[in-house]
């Protein structure tokens, strides 16, 4: 049986309007492809690469595009049980159902969530319009009208949304309403844990991606029914929230072995604890040595000042690769190289640049070929 796979253009005021075709998307009458409406470049791309408004097997309820941040964007196929367990395993997690405040765009899979989590707990959820940007003041309000209700309170950030809202008296106390603030997408500065942590709001990182139906593991521990592997430094994941492959590639590597997906990312696992060292895709082989930008990175982010950092890597006649480096924040350059100081040589960033604003595509990842060209002269 197969259905058509429709557009769901996701109005960015409105996103909460989409939750009546989710509901049917769950409960496996249509199947849909978001895409932000008011972004008519990115919904063309979606359109030619996924081909909407043909046959997809009536198993798949949502066909969910990767960001497309190192190439061609991919579209994973999300059946109903996906995103349930995915949704069932949260509020497990987290301590039970509860109020969701969506302050992130509908079209990704981290505000679907949010959307299908609020679906699966019977409640309706609260939205802040983020299209002209993440702004504090609508957030606090939003949190306060939720805390109202007197239930578990909820929301999910980008590491970007939580830095902008801890920078201000009123979101800081917007954030502590909440019995969790989900953050993922992109790595967290650890400098911002730490202050999380000080001034008693409940952050909890996590790791997935449109292939897992969001995130699968929380603070390095796997959701309930969520299996993990690392082989030979790969991170593999299990469990009833992988999808059902990619739109228009069957067979694809990533999904080889049945109920399981092969990541891009590598890793360690230690006593049941994951954690991520980087994408496997982005390391920087210089003179034969080889660096997972990430870790640079997070050196960088722990620097006063360094709010955000991007580490890549250019063609380099003599090294193959030399290894250059982006952020963003008050820290002057000489300050930042100084604070690297203790890094083995050939780690120091050959070429290092303060920018006034990393940029970024998807919730708040930054854009590591837009960086590399910012290098490149392209």
């Amino acid at each position: 049986m197969t259905h058509t796979l429709e557009l769901l253009p996701v109005d960015p005021h409105r996103p909460a309007a989409i939750l009546s075709d989710l509901e049917e998307a769950i409960s496996g009458q249509r199947s849909f492809l978001p895409v932000p409406a008011h972004d008519r470049t990115r919904t063309d791309q979606l359109r030619t690469t996924l081909s909407p408004g043909t046959d997809i097997d009536a198993g798949v309820a949502l066909v969910v595009a990767t960001s497309g941040s190192t190439g061609r964007p991919k579209g994973a196929q999300l059946t109903p049980v996906n995103l349930v367990a995915s949704a069932d395993a949260t509020h497990q997690f987290l301590g039970g159902p509860g109020q969701w405040l969506l302050a992130m765009p509908a079209h990704h899979i981290a505000g679907l969530q949010v959307l299908v989590r609020s679906l699966v707990a019977g409640v309706d959820p609260l939205t802040v319009d983020v299209s002209a940007g993440f702004h504090v003041l609508d957030f606090a309000d939003a949190a306060a009208e939720l805390a109202r209700t007197g239930d578990r309170l909820y929301t999910s950030l980008s590491p970007m949304q939580l830095a902008k809202a801890m920078n201000s008296l009123a979101g800081i106390e917007a954030l502590r309403v909440f019995d969790a603030v989900l953050v993922g997408g992109a790595a967290t500065n650890p400098r911002l844990l730490t202050a999380a942590r000080e001034l008693r709001i409940h952050v909890v990182t996590t790791y997935g991606s449109s292939e897992t139906a969001g995130g699968c593991v929380y603070d390095g521990a796997p959701l309930p029914g969520v299996k993990i592997r690392v082989d030979d430094g790969r991170i593999t994941l299990g469990g009833p929230m992988i999808a059902a492959g990619y739109r228009g590639l069957p067979g694809h590597e990533a999904f080889a072995e049945e109920g399981w997906f092969r990541t891009s990312d590598g890793g360690e696992l230690v006593d049941g604890h994951l954690t991520v060292t980087g994408r496997l895709d982005a390391v920087i082989d210089s003179g034969g040595l080889k660096l997972h930008p990430e870790v640079l990175e997070k050196e960088m982010l722990s620097l006063p000042g360094v709010d955000g950092a991007c580490v890549v890597g250019i063609p380099h006649e003599r090294f193959g690769q030399a290894i250059v480096a982006a952020y963003e924040g008050s820290a002057e350059r000489a300050d930042v190289l100084e604070g690297l100081d203790h890094l083995p040589r050939w780690q120091i960033p050959k070429d290092l640049r303060r920018v006034e604003k990393l940029p970024v595509t998807g919730p708040g990842k930054v854009d590591r070929q837009a960086v590399t060209r910012l290098f490149s002269g392209d």
